[in-house]
């Protein structure tokens, strides 16, 4: 609503296309609600970690909880691999 003016749950975003709204998202500044909870969730430099708050720490390990939780047997057994594959060319 702040960026583009559309609500949710308006009309007009009941019939928007799906590449539409795509490219919407995509156009969202880091300056909007989702852009910054965008920006915590993404964030990896320790350096900016250390003067989180409480809040935007929390954001963050509910989201790489929720990641985590997502990770398949099978996924796991594929890194895996490509670790032992890894090992092997760097032994040769």
């Amino acid at each position: 609503m702040s960026e583009y003016g559309v609500r949710i749950y308006s009309e007009d975003f009941k019939h928007m296309k799906w590449d539409e709204f795509c490219s919407l998202l995509r156009g969202l500044s880091a300056d909007s609600p989702l852009g910054r909870i965008v920006q915590i969730r993404a964030e990896n430099d320790p350096e900016r970690l250390k003067y989180f708050t409480a809040h935007q720490k929390k954001i963050r390990s509910d989201w790489r909880n929720r990641r985590a939780k997502q990770v398949t047997q099978q996924d796991s057994s594929i890194a895996l691999e490509q670790f032992k594959q890894m090992f092997i060319s760097a032994a040769k």
